[in-house]
C-alpha cells in the first residue's frame, strides 16, 4: 500500500472490525459463486475462501491499514483486502492468485464497498441492541420504583403542577423505545445491496446467475438475510437509505441529551440547586473542594452525544457526496456508523448503571417544594374561574401562604387539604368537583 500512502490522508484512522468482517464476506461469497458458476477453479476459490473467512474471524485486522479519508469510492479499502487475500492465499497454496483477476473477480469497488457499508451496518447493530435493550430494561425499573414520588413540574424552569418522578422517566422510556423502534424499520431497508452490479450498477463482466448465487452464499455466510437491491444504481449511487440509520441513531443521542440534562439539573445542589435526586458516586468532583460530586457520567454522555451529532452531520454531507453512477462518501460514513454504534452503545450502558440503576430520590424534599408551587392554585380554577385564580397565584409568589389565603376564601381544613392533594393532582380528573 505504499502509493496509497502517498495519495491518501495519513491520519491514523483505520477501519473497524465489522468493516473488515463485512467486505472480507463479500470475497468469500463471491469466490464460492464464481465456483460454482464455473468460472472460477476450486483449488482458487478454496485458498480464497479460506484466508476470507480467517479475515472475517478477525486474524488479519493488521494487515488492513488503508487511511479511512481515501478515495471516495473506497477502492483503496477493496484494493486492500484483494491484495492481502491474495498474497496469503498465494502463499499457502502455492498457486499464482491475483488480486482482481481472481478475489475481485465479477466485483468492483463500486458495488462491494456500498455493499460492505451496508452489511457492517447491520452486524454493527447485534452488539448496539444489547446495549440499548439493557438501558430500557433499568430505565423499566426506574419507572415502576418512582410511580409515588411526587414532584415539582416545571415548565419554562417555572414551578408547574406536580408530577412523579415515574411520569418523568416514563416519558423517556416511551421516547427511547420509539427510538429503537425507528432504528430497527430503518435496518430493514439497508437489507438491499448493489452487489452483482459492478462498476455502474448494469453487471458488466458477471455471469448471468452470478448475482443469486453470490447473495445465497453471502446470506449464508453473514446470516443476515440480505437481498439484491430493486435498483442496484440507486444503492450504488445513493446512500440515503444508509444514512436514515444514522438520522436514527441521532434521535436516541438526542433524546439522550435531554435526559441526561433533566438528570443533571434534578442532581444540582445540594443547597443551591434542585437537590431532587441523589446519584451515589466514588469518583472526587473536583481537585480543589473536598467532598464535592458531579455527575460524572452524565456530563461524559452528553459529551458522547455531542459527538454523535456531529458524526450525523458529517455523513449528511456525505450522502450528497459524488455525481452520476457513484457515491464518493462511502468510507466515512461506513467508519462514521460504526463509531455512533460503539459510543452510543457505550454511554448508554453506563448510564444505565452509574446513573438509573442508582438514583435515590429525595421524596420528602419533593413533595413539600411541590405543595409550595403557585400552580397548585390550578386545582381552584373550576370552582372560583381563572382570574381569581390567577390572583391567589401572584399572592403566593409574593409571600403569601396557600392555605392562608384559601382560608381566608372559607375553606375548612379538610377541604383544603382535599384541595393540595398533590399525588391526586398527577392523574386525570377534576377532584374538586368529586
Amino acid at each position: 500500500m505504499a502509493v496509497a500512502d502517498k495519495y491518501f490522508l495519513n491520519t491514523g484512522y483505520r477501519f473497524q472490525r465489522n468493516i473488515i468482517w463485512a467486505i472480507a464476506a463479500v470475497k468469500y461469497s463471491a469466490a464460492k459463486a464464481n465456483h460454482e458458476l464455473g468460472v472460477l477453479d476450486r483449488d482458487r476459490m478454496e485458498a480464497i475462501t479460506k484466508i476470507a473467512k480467517r479475515m472475517m474471524d478477525g486474524e488479519y485486522d493488521d494487515l488492513i491499514t488503508v487511511d479511512v479519508f481515501q478515495t471516495g469510492s473506497g477502492t483503496g479499502l477493496n484494493m486492500n483486502v484483494n491484495e492481502v487475500i491474495a498474497k496469503l492465499a498465494s502463499e499457502e497454496s502455492g498457486i499464482e492468485i491475483h488480486p482482481n483477476n481472481h478475489v475481485n473477480m465479477s466485483q468492483s469497488s463500486n458495488d462491494v464497498i456500498p455493499t460492505t457499508v451496508r452489511l457492517a451496518t447491520l452486524h454493527a447493530y447485534t452488539s448496539f441492541r444489547d446495549d440499548i435493550v439493557y438501558f430500557l430494561n433499568v430505565l423499566k425499573r426506574a419507572v415502576r420504583t418512582f410511580e409515588d414520588v411526587v414532584k415539582p413540574g416545571r415548565t419554562h424552569l417555572r414551578d408547574a403542577l406536580p408530577v412523579t418522578l415515574s411520569q418523568e422517566l416514563g416519558g423517556y422510556l416511551d421516547a427511547f423505545t420509539r427510538d429503537l423502534e425507528y432504528l430497527e424499520k430503518t435496518l430493514e431497508v439497508i437489507k438491499e445491496l448493489p452487489l452483482g452490479g459492478t462498476a455502474v450498477g448494469t453487471g458488466f463482466n458477471t455471469h448471468p446467475k452470478y448475482i443469486e448465487t453470490v447473495f445465497k452464499y453471502l446470506s449464508e455466510v453473514t446470516g443476515y438475510d440480505v437481498k439484491p437491491a430493486k435498483d442496484r444504481f440507486r444503492a450504488i449511487k445513493l446512500v440515503t437509505d444508509v444514512y436514515q440509520v444514522s438520522n436514527a441513531l441521532k434521535a436516541i443521542a438526542l433524546d439522550l441529551h435531554r435526559f441526561s440534562q433533566d438528570i443533571r439539573l434534578m442532581f444540582s445542589g445540594p443547597f443551591t440547586g434542585f437537590n431532587e435526586i441523589d446519584i451515589p458516586m466514588d469518583i472526587a468532583g473536583s481537585s480543589m473542594m473536598p467532598g464535592k460530586t458531579n455527575p460524572v457520567t452524565v456530563e461524559a454522555t452528553m459529551l458522547a452525544t455531542s459527538y454523535i451529532i456531529g458524526l450525523d452531520q458529517a455523513n449528511m454531507m456525505c450522502t450528497q457526496l459524488g455525481e452520476f453512477e457513484l457515491s464518493m462518501g462511502l468510507p466515512l460514513i461506513g467508519y462514521n456508523l460504526q463509531e455512533m454504534f460503539r459510543i452510543l452503545g457505550n454511554a448508554l450502558r453506563k448510564m444505565a448503571d452509574n446513573v438509573v440503576a442508582k438514583i435515590t430520590p429525595n421524596k420528602e424534599y419533593m413533595e413539600k417544594q411541590a405543595m409550595r408551587s403557585p400552580a397548585l392554585v390550578t386545582a381552584l380554577v373550576p370552582i372560583i374561574g381563572y382570574d381569581k385564580a390567577a390572583e391567589i397565584g401572584k399572592m403566593i409568589v409574593k409571600g403569601k401562604d396557600l392555605v392562608e389565603a384559601l382560608k381566608e376564601l372559607g375553606y375548612s381544613d379538610e377541604e383544603i387539604k382535599k384541595l393540595l392533594d398533590v399525588k391526586r393532582m398527577t392523574k386525570p380528573g377534576i377532584y374538586v368537583l368529586e
